[in-house]
């Protein structure tokens, strides 16, 4: 079924499409070379709805110039769901992309091959599923991972995570691309393939190097270092530092239609809820700039008038309780307040606030900005079915890949991204917020 390459690989493992000229075809299938990782992305999704297909599409285009997509792993519509809703359409998708680049499309992460250069996996599947998909990358010698949010489904199942990571020696970075945070860096390793760069731990100003022979760790301080991936975010925080007093206010939004239909679907798909999805971004950045912490939050006040809680059924029929839109407002126990607003129904631009000691606004910036509206426009042309908010994001998403790539294959710092250590103070704070929220709004 395969070039001689992957001749030893069974024929359920990996599904390709090959016209004659299999050869030529096939020269995509682990062609990552020197200076990049060898990616292998891990839940896919239906195209013009996944976010990892939207992610597929970004490499595949070569704009993560440091990411060779080389492998691309879709359990459910390769598998259970090929005849069902979204199977025809991933079939034509996978066909047309293994025809124009090679790529290699498999059910299961424990069917790939050894890796030939730095192995990089980017799991964005169902997040019920990460903590098994996150092992298997482990074992399939991935020496990073990159989580779409919130990473599991529980703050339990994340902080195993954490511990299977820090013991194999994995790098473990977020797809937070609203958020910057303190990354611990490791400046004297520069090795590659199966030996890790990493082991990050959550506050902590430390650096563990993982000696590839001796298995053993020393600790070095290095300086932390800063850099915002998302503009509107670091304009905002910019802007506030100059107005004393002032309270900014962090805006999600999405594009669904405002039915119950549509809200069903949508909190079915997004079991885990608002704030351990569409609000999980937010929530990281409270966590980066604003001191907040479950142990050091002092009060939180949901904004009733403009928030919204439903209970409604899902394509399968089970209901499902959900926010479809929250805002609320957070005070720490040091001093600071910040509040953040999330709807569901909001429109493609999501935007940050600032106003002055007396609540009028003084700043607004929005994301897009008026820079980046072109290229929604070009996107929205070219993709005219996918989901909105890809676009508005679309170089955040861009920015991720390519420094967790070039993390991966060079060591190159990966400045700006979070770790799985501020994944976990994250997502304890949404699962400490979601009931208090939910109660005050009953």
């Amino acid at each position: 079924m395969f070039a001689t390459a992957f001749s030893h690989l069974s024929k359920s493992a990996f599904t390709v499409a090959r016209p004659a000229a299999t050869n030529k075809v096939l020269t995509r299938a682990l062609a990552a070379t020197a200076g990049q990782a060898e990616v292998v992305l891990v839940g896919c999704g239906a195209p013009n709805r996944g976010m990892g297909w939207y992610h597929a599409v970004q490499m595949l285009e070569g704009r993560c110039p440091s990411a060779s997509l080389d492998y691309i792993i879709e359990p459910w519509f390769l598998g259970g769901g090929a005849e069902g809703p979204g199977g025809p359409e991933f079939k034509e998708w996978a066909d047309d992309s293994t025809s124009k680049y090679g790529t290699v499309f498999g059910t299961s992460v424990g069917d790939l091959p050894e890796p030939k250069q730095p192995r990089c996996a980017l799991i964005s599947g169902r997040t019920a599923d990460n903590p098994r998909l996150f092992k298997e990358c482990i074992d399939a010698k991935c020496s990073t991972v990159i989580l779409e949010k919130p990473g599991a489904p529980t703050v339990a199942e994340l902080q195993l995570m954490k511990d299977q990571a820090e013991e194999a020696g994995v790098g473990v970075l977020m797809g937070y691309n609203k958020v910057s945070n303190l990354v611990e860096m490791c400046h004297e390793c520069a090795c590659a393939l199966f030996c890790p760069l990493l082991i990050y731990i959550y506050i902590s100003i430390n650096s563990f190097h993982v000696n590839p022979t001796t298995h053993t760790t020393t600790t070095t301080y290095y300086p932390l270092t800063t850099q915002n991936v998302c503009k509107y975010v670091r304009k905002t925080r910019e802007f506030a530092e100059t107005i004393p007093g002032s309270h900014v206010t962090f805006v999600s939004n999405n594009a669904y239609e405002n039915t119950p239909e549509s809200l069903g679907e949508c909190f079915e798909r997004n079991a885990e809820g608002m704030l351990k999805n569409m609000a999980i971004h937010e929530l990281a950045l409270l966590v980066s700039f604003y001191d907040v912490s479950v142990e050091n939050i002092e009060s939180v006040e949901a904004d009733k008038e403009f928030s919204s809680m439903q209970t409604l059924p899902g394509p399968s029929g089970k209901e499902f309780t959900d926010f479809d839109k929250i805002k609320f407002t957070i005070k720490t126990k040091t001093g600071k307040e910040v509040s953040v607003a999330a709807d569901r129904c909001g429109g493609t631009d999501s935007y940050a606030t600032v106003t002055d000691t007396d609540g009028e606004e003084v700043f607004r910036y929005w994301m897009p900005d008026d820079e980046d509206k072109a290229t929604v426009q070009t996107l929205q042309a070219k993709y005219p079915t996918a989901m909105p908010y890809f676009f508005t994001q679309d170089p955040d998403y861009v920015t991720v890949k390519e420094l967790a790539a070039k993390f991966t294959a060079t060591g190159e710092e990966a400045e700006g991204l979070a770790t799985i250590g501020i994944a976990v103070e994250t997502l304890r704070v949404a699962e400490y917020l979601t009931p208090l929220l939910m109660e005050q709004l009953k």
